[in-house]
């Protein structure tokens, strides 16, 4: 008698109880129904197909990837300081503790604790960036699109803003500043070429077309070299006149003027001196050159941040608690002097000798060449810069690639033709030893 193939696969209930008995999971019975469910479907259709089926199998190893989907931690072993892919800058201690406490508790948000009366959301946050940037005022948001979009729809909606066609970025995610632009209503009017934007250029648009704004992008994930020109912010502020010129600045350098800042980030724009420079307001982001969680910061005139306020996309771009408090604890680190409590600054300015000490060590233990190399920024923050430092290359394994993402606590790397790289200055020191039992693991 030919036997049913269909007969010999469990139902959904039946795998999802075995899902829950042999393995140590937390996953909720409710995805672990999900997985089963998924799981049969799909061998019903192979058995339609005639392929041969090991439901068991499968499910375990669609659980393990819905267990790694929800977030693991990540050793960087990239070189690349703040990796988009990775959740960008790490928050420090004081960034966490502070945002722990914040969600353990209720706390006094919009609350005036001198009158008992509603207060202003994010009082102490703008007091810190006015004193940190020297701006009149200052306003957080979920992200910088988000403060741009904000910034545009309030200054400009209707109205023409010209920009250089050398900075309509794209950056990950499919954002286009064109797109934003035309969410917010306003008008894009292409000044200049690619490659040379004149400030006459930028004039002859302000007087052609009803502009509302003056926008300055800074391509902070490339560069243009070679036969180039383009407009300065004090260029731009001088012809500007009742316009306001706002500065897209993108990384988030607070002050380049401060004592710590290192060489290698020579030229990259600062909040600071922007607004010196003549910008009446300025964006960036928070989870780039600033090292703390992803907000959207808007600095600049008093005016044009309340009137920013006071649109009613401010209350659907707002950020919540917790990431005020992370923020604060991020820009209180800035204003005692303290860049090293930040992570991001902490692993840029590692000493190379510090580095160099922890690779020979780990070179030795797994095989390894040391080579000199250098570490980058990343997420589309100060493209040119390069941070030396030593690098472990193992020649031959760059198939060990892929073995080491799928460890218990997966360690990601380079590959450079065929050789495998490791870049510690991401690496927290207490990490180095779960590199080296990750390679061991998988060699």
């Amino acid at each position: 008698m030919t036997v049913n193939p269909y007969r010999q696969l469990p139902s959904v209930d039946a795998l999802a109880a075995n899902l829950a008995d042999d393995l140590s999971t937390s996953l909720p019975r409710a995805l672990l129904v999900d997985v089963a469910r998924t799981v049969v479907d799909q061998a019903r259709l192979d058995v339609a197909s005639g392929d041969e089926v090991d439901v068991t199998s499968r499910a375990v190893r669609l659980v393990r990837a819905v267990e790694r989907s929800a977030g693991i931690g990540v050793v960087n072993a990239t070189g690349v300081l703040l990796h988009t892919n990775l959740g960008r800058a790490l928050w420090s201690e004081a960034a966490i503790a502070r945002a722990m406490s914040t969600a353990r508790s209720f706390t006094n948000l919009e609350l005036d604790l001198d009158t008992g009366q509603r207060g202003s959301r994010g009082d102490h946050v703008t007091r810190l960036l006015r004193v940190l940037t020297g701006a009149e005022d200052a306003l957080v948001v979920n992200n910088n699109a988000a403060a741009l979009l904000l910034v545009l729809a309030t200054t400009a909606r209707g109205r023409a803003v010209p920009v250089s066609r050398g900075e309509l970025i794209e950056i990950g995610g499919s954002y286009r500043l064109p797109d934003v632009m035309a969410a917010s209503g306003a008008r894009l009017i292409e000044v200049g070429t690619t490659n040379r934007t004149r400030v006459g250029d930028y004039l002859t648009a302000l007087q052609t077309h009803d502009c509302g704004a003056l926008l300055k992008v800074h391509p902070s994930n490339y560069r243009i070299d070679g036969f180039i020109e383009e407009g300065s912010l004090d260029d731009l502020a001088g012809i500007a006149g009742e316009v306001p010129l706002i500065y897209d600045l993108g990384s988030g350098l607070l002050d380049a003027s401060a004592e710590w800042v290192p060489s290698w980030i020579d030229g990259e724009p600062a909040a600071r001196q922007s607004l010196e420079a003549g910008a009446d307001l300025v964006m960036f982001s928070g989870d780039k050159l600033l090292g703390g969680p992803q907000a959207g910061v808007v600095v600049g005139r008093a005016d044009l941040v309340d009137r920013i306020r006071a649109n009613p996309m401010t209350r659907a771009l707002r950020v919540d608690g917790v990431t005020y408090a992370a923020l604060t604890a991020t820009l209180e680190s800035y204003a005692r002097g303290l860049p090293e409590e930040i992570p991001f600054w902490r692993h840029a300015l590692t000493p190379h000798s510090a580095l160099q000490a922890r690779a020979e060590t780990l070179a030795t233990t797994v095989d390894g060449e040391l080579v000199d190399g250098a570490s980058r920024v990343g997420a589309g923050s100060a493209p040119d810069a390069e941070i030396p430092g030593p690098l472990i290359r193992l020649p031959g394994r760059g198939n060990l690639f892929e073995l080491l993402l799928d460890t218990d606590r997966p360690v990601l790397t380079r590959r450079i033709d065929g050789d495998l790289v490791i870049d510690l200055r991401a690496v927290e020191p207490a990490d180095d030893d779960s590199v080296r039992q990750a390679i061991e693991e998988c060699q």
